[in-house]
């Protein structure tokens, strides 16, 4: 993208304000011990399910902390029961819905044949193993369901674009994720409004119809850590997953301040949430679903970059209001409409009102804020929407953050440093 010339009027009349580093305190709990915890739950399973079975595990785009770690576990315990195990991406349209990049993402969290000692099977071949009742066909990995039992790993955790009993988790990613592009593509078209029912009805065809073992359900903690770890049997996962959408719900990171002029956001990415910056974050779902999103209210969102995780795919860039050329310059649009035209949303690919530099980003959100003391602005800094413990805060904050309990101050305000093309340091 070309350099992006912009004159903000009045804005050597408006001051950038201090800042400050403050903790967020959410509830702390979590396991490490992931072995153990897996050993013990295959007991649920019948040896008879693993003994000489091919047996496929689903790997999805979703980071998923110690995912790598989780996954060779599993694979340890099955390879123990005289299992043959081995893995298939399960994420749709991701990594550019091409095989090479579905690889590329695996490899990104350690999921390598090298690492596990088992193969990758990548395919975006499917069978059609079913239909709703209005003839919309449903898809499953060719692969995965050409094997003796099918293992769905996954996290569970509230969706960025829509409300219900089941949203991202081990329903969702049998015919999202197995479906690869073309089953994505399918299920995508009835819009997310269709998701509160659409998600439990596939689930339960691909209960019945493909060979579907047991799911392992993954849960995080608002520090990104593994709150909770689970073998879950076949015939509870309706049951089990409901407990576990609760529990993530009461567990998702958030922004506690009661509201916001100015939300930077230093990076988006598939790797952090599913539609770039988690929308329950932001309050800003891109299907527009808006009900259900309880979120602090936010003016004016900056997007400055796309993470390296996330190979260009830039989506949810649509949601911010503003960004800089330099963050544009990152985008993979291939990668990014891809995946855009599968959800049937386009709204999280539009590009934003575009400038220059950081610097004039947020100069322009603060300026455009109507009704605020632009030289007290509140503003918001953060990582991304999954790292929310530590933020940066201005200083008109100081008065709410040191009055209660959930935040912690951890500097004296210092002013935001600009390098010579405007942009700002010292971000990661």
């Amino acid at each position: 993208m070309k350099p992006v010339k912009v004159a903000i009027d009045g804005k050597d009349n408006i001051k950038i304000p201090k800042m400050l580093r403050i903790k967020q305190h959410f509830k702390n709990e979590e396991v490490t011990n992931y072995e153990q915890i897996l050993e013990n739950d295959i007991k649920k399973i019948k040896d008879e399910f693993l003994n000489g079975k091919k047996i496929a595990i689903t790997v999805g785009s979703r980071g998923i902390t110690d995912i790598d770690q989780i996954i060779k576990s599993l694979v340890e315990i099955l390879l123990k029961k005289g299992a043959s195990p081995f893995i298939v991406p399960a994420m749709g349209s991701h990594g550019g819905a091409t095989i090479e990049g579905q690889l590329e993402v695996l490899r990104e969290y350690n999921i390598t044949e090298e690492y596990l000692g088992v193969p990758i099977k990548a395919s975006m071949d499917v069978v059609e193993i079913g239909a709703l009742e209005d003839g919309t066909p449903i898809f499953c990995d060719q692969i995965a369901f050409k094997s003796d039992g099918i293992i769905v790993a996954n996290k569970i955790k509230p969706h960025t674009d829509f409300k219900s009993d089941y949203e991202s988790g081990l329903l969702k990613m049998m015919g999202i994720g197995l479906g690869n592009h073309k089953g994505a593509s399918t299920l995508h078209s009835k819009g997310f409004g269709s998701f509160p029912e659409l998600i439990p009805k596939v689930g339960s065809v691909f209960l019945k119809k493909a060979p579907i073992l047991f799911g392992v359900a993954i849960i995080e903690n608002a520090y990104d850590k593994i709150l909770h770890l689970e073998i879950v049997p076949k015939d509870l996962i309706f049951e089990r997953e409901k407990v576990f959408l609760n529990m993530a719900k009461e567990n998702i990171a958030k922004i506690l301040l009661s509201e916001v002029d100015v939300l930077i956001v230093e990076e988006i990415g598939k790797n952090i949430s599913g539609s770039g910056m988690d929308a329950n974050v932001t309050g800003r779902p891109g299907s527009g679903l808006n009900q259900g999103f309880d979120a602090t209210p936010i003016k004016k969102i900056i997007v400055l970059g796309v993470s390296k995780k996330s190979h260009g795919n830039g989506v949810g860039i649509g949601m911010a209001d503003l960004t800089t050329t330099k963050c544009v310059n990152q985008i993979d649009f291939e990668a990014m409409y891809t995946n855009s035209l599968t959800a049937t949303i386009l709204n999280p690919s539009k590009i934003p009102m575009t400038v220059e530099n950081d610097q004039e980003a947020i100069l322009a959100a603060i300026k455009t804020c109507n009704n605020i003391n632009f030289n007290q602005a509140k503003i918001v800094k953060i990582k991304n929407t999954l790292e929310l413990h530590e933020i940066e805060v201005s200083e008109s904050y100081i008065d709410e953050v040191k009055n209660r309990d959930e935040f912690e101050i951890l500097s004296k305000p210092y002013v935001l440093e600009f390098d010579d093309k405007g942009d700002l340091t010292g971000k990661e």
